[in-house]
């Protein structure tokens, strides 16, 4: 299969699981149901359902998955690092905590939104200011500083669980562990993800020779501090959104660019659209299960995707070590 044809099938299971994210649920929609439901907007129960409720939250996953996994493909090329995601530099948990912090305080969403963005800032000129050496820096200790600065902001969320009201908790610990529960109007984290991934494209081939190493980048004309600085952004500002979407998802960023690799899309330019397209229709189906399989009860969407990221990492790595073997 060529890599045209992969990314056309990838585009049809995207689809297909924002479909089956409309039709299933507590109330489940027939296919045909759902048809008149979209094209006839208001004109019964079923389409203010569709409309009202699940249409705003399967868009909120997509992007969301779609956001993450963009964020993971950049940062393991930026780190050259296979293990980073977008929690590594600490910007996903500084972002956390301000909306925390917000959650706290009782202010409104669009305060907990400029205190997630704030958190974020922070976390960046933090991370940043530490691993900075004379004047520059490198991946392994920009890794090593995002780490530590993960850890302490942890810390921070909790001591806030702590001392955070008890009737808060429960909904404060559910959007940590990631929970599109609380997903809103989802057409301005839509907006970002088209965005962000023009932005992105243009630097596919460029990122190919980055894979290679800075030095042999650099050897070959790229400017390399530049699209760094550049990617950076874009993946920064993929996991704060996503984040602020739907709490602290976890293994989609990690997971999902080796797994479009496993596909046979390497190359940047195929692997950047086939992470959006695989995170985005994998965070669909998941939360799908997360708040219909058990319905009416409803898990953290974040739960079922660290179930199933462990296992499919530890593959991962079970293949790397037997290819090392050989």
């Amino acid at each position: 299969m060529s890599r045209a044809a992969g990314i056309v099938v990838l585009s049809l299971i995207a689809a297909i699981s924002v479909v089956v994210g409309l039709g299933a649920g507590s109330v489940p929609i027939p296919f045909a149901k759902l048809f008149f439901a979209l094209v006839q907007p208001g004109s019964d129960a079923i389409s203010d359902i569709v409309w009202k409720l699940r249409l705003p939250r399967v868009l909120a996953a997509f992007s969301c998955g779609a956001l993450l996994a963009l964020a993971g493909a950049l940062m393991q090329v930026l780190l050259r690092n296979p293990l980073a995601d977008p929690y590594v530099f600490g910007i996903s948990g500084g972002a956390a905590l301000g909306v925390m912090f917000g959650m706290v305080l009782g202010v409104g969403t669009l305060m907990q939104t400029g205190l997630g963005l704030a958190g974020a800032v922070l976390a960046s000129v933090l991370v940043f200011g530490l691993s900075l050496r004379a004047g520059n820096w490198n991946p392994y200790r920009l890794l090593l500083t995002g780490v530590v600065v993960a850890a302490g902001l942890n810390a921070l969320l909790s001591l806030i669980l702590v001392l955070a009201p008890q009737t808060a908790v429960k909904g404060m610990l559910y959007w940590l562990m990631g929970d599109l529960g609380y997903a809103g109007n989802p057409l301005p984290a839509l907006a970002v993800l088209v965005l962000l991934f023009a932005v992105a494209m243009p630097f596919a081939p460029a990122m190919n020779v980055l894979a290679l190493g800075r030095m042999k980048a650099q050897s070959l004309g790229v400017a390399v501090s530049g699209i760094e600085i550049v990617l950076f952004g874009v993946a920064a500002v993929a996991a704060v959104t996503a984040v602020l979407v739907g709490g602290t998802v976890g293994f989609v960023g990690l997971i999902v660019p080796h797994l479009v690799r496993l596909l046979g899309l390497a190359d940047h330019r195929w692997l950047l659209p086939g992470s959006v397209l695989v995170g985005g229709g994998f965070l669909t189906l998941a939360d799908t299960v997360a708040r219909s399989a058990w319905a009416p009860l409803q898990f953290p969407v974040g739960v079922l995707t660290a179930l199933l990221g462990v296992p499919i990492l530890l593959l991962l790595l079970a293949g790397k070590n037997k290819d090392a073997a050989h």
